[in-house]
């Protein structure tokens, strides 16, 4: 394994670990799968599904030889992550006009979201290391599951989070899991630089989507996918977009699981964004090849609100190997899409939600057509975003789609049978 940048093509030795490229880059693990024997891990793979109480239960560790085989097991965290499941609902089916379509649901991981995949293999990584002080910034998901791998490894966290336009469920499960929070005047954009800047002079291991490891462990994401379906994936894979790192990590694992042979093709990524933050849309629209960032991303979606992704040059690799599209949704169309994959039974934060009002614009268009597959990734657990529920459902029902408001009545039976 070494550290690759795909600005310059200069390569680390991992004993030289680091975020960035001396060239500004940022960087990439690189595996060689030469001597691999791919029946053989398809095998273990298989076999390891039995697993209860290793870290090899772990939905992520299941593909450790394809994710971080030189990690000594005594290194390893595990919340038993991953093992998500993969949906289909009548609902949205009806709601699309389609039937062709899965819901992979990363809210179902032990912090609620798909960050879990990626935390793990970093917070293990810095462990390996000898680092018992881990950071992030964040708007929310990331901050929830560096705190609770944090406090899981006896390690602690220091977290940077925006004082406006965050979820407070979020913050709230971070202080739970007993995070150091600090709030700041600015953006997401502002956190990072912050901890580029200073990063030896903190004397912590950051945890954000700029660590290579995280999008490891991300990548484990579409290999489980992969694995559901006996390694025949769908036409489509479709992902919010805020960072940009869950489509870098998906795009890096279709690569890994077509040189490895485990996949014959590569399916299309849809990417969506939200109106209000959709700089990396915005550049793809306009056929740009520098992203100008958003100074003032504003979007209910909370996990969505990233004005200036620090993955985007990754994302675009992922686009231009998978023919990918990218597409921006307004707000109501993400709350309309919620409310629906809510009302399956399956449930979802708003920017999960973006997924479908994406596919549903495009299948509409005819840029999708109707008897092509999909699989939709929804990252966060319903309850992350309770301001968006009362909000929709209650404060502003009448002008809410799909909102199902409180009904007040007294305990008669014949006003409990007319409702």
């Amino acid at each position: 394994m070494k550290l690759h940048c795909n600005d310059c093509d200069k390569r680390y030795s991992l004993s030289d670990f680091k975020y960035g490229c001396s060239c500004g880059g940022l960087l990439e693990i690189e595996q060689d799968f030469s001597n691999v024997d791919s029946d053989y891990l398809k095998q273990k793979f298989e076999e390891r599904l039995s697993e209860r109480v290793t870290p090899y239960a772990s939905g992520v560790w299941r593909y450790k030889e394809i994710i971080f085989p030189e990690l000594e097991d005594r290194h390893m965290i595990t919340k038993y992550e991953g093992n998500t499941g993969l949906y289909q609902a009548e609902k949205v089916n009806q709601y699309l006009g389609v039937q062709k379509i899965w819901l992979k649901c990363q809210s179902e991981n032990p912090s609620g979201s798909f960050k879990d995949n990626g935390m793990v293999v970093a917070v293990s990584h810095g462990k390996s290391l000898g680092f018992n002080k881990f950071t992030c910034t964040s708007t929310g998901n990331t901050s929830s599951s560096l705190a609770m791998y944090s406090s899981l490894s006896n390690s602690q966290s220091y977290v940077f989070v925006p004082d406006k336009n965050i979820s407070l469920n979020k913050v709230l499960q971070t202080v739970s899991y007993g995070a150091k929070v600090i709030t700041f005047e600015g953006t997401y954009d502002d956190g990072i630089q912050f901890l580029e800047k200073y990063n030896n002079e903190l004397g912590m291991y950051i945890c954000n989507s700029i660590n290579p490891f995280r999008i490891e462990g991300q990548k484990s994401i579409i290999f489980e996918i992969a694995q559901y379906f006996h390694w025949n994936l769908p036409d489509w894979i479709v992902v919010p977009g805020g960072a940009l790192s869950n489509v870098s990590a998906l795009g890096k694992g279709l690569r890994d699981l077509y040189d490895l042979g485990f996949i014959h093709k590569l399916p299309r990524v849809l990417l969506v964004q939200a109106e209000g933050a959709s700089p990396f849309h915005q550049m793809i629209r306009n056929n740009e090849s520098i992203l100008k960032p958003e100074p003032h991303p504003r979007t209910i979606a909370s996990a969505l609100n990233i004005g200036n992704p620090p993955s985007w040059k990754k994302a675009k690799h992922t686009l231009n190997t998978t023919q990918g599209i990218t597409i921006s949704v307004t707000d109501e169309e993400i709350l309309n899409a919620k409310a629906v994959i809510d009302q399956s039974g399956i449930g979802c934060e708003p920017a999960s939600a973006s997924t479908i009002a994406g596919l549903k614009k495009l299948y509409a268009s005819g840029e999708i057509h109707p008897e092509e597959t999909a699989v939709c990734i929804l990252t966060g657990n319903l309850l992350k975003d309770t301001e968006v529920l009362q909000h929709y459902h209650l404060d502003d029902s009448k002008n809410s789609l799909f909102a199902n408001p409180l009904f007040k009545s007294e305990l008669i039976i014949d006003s409990i049978i007319n409702l």
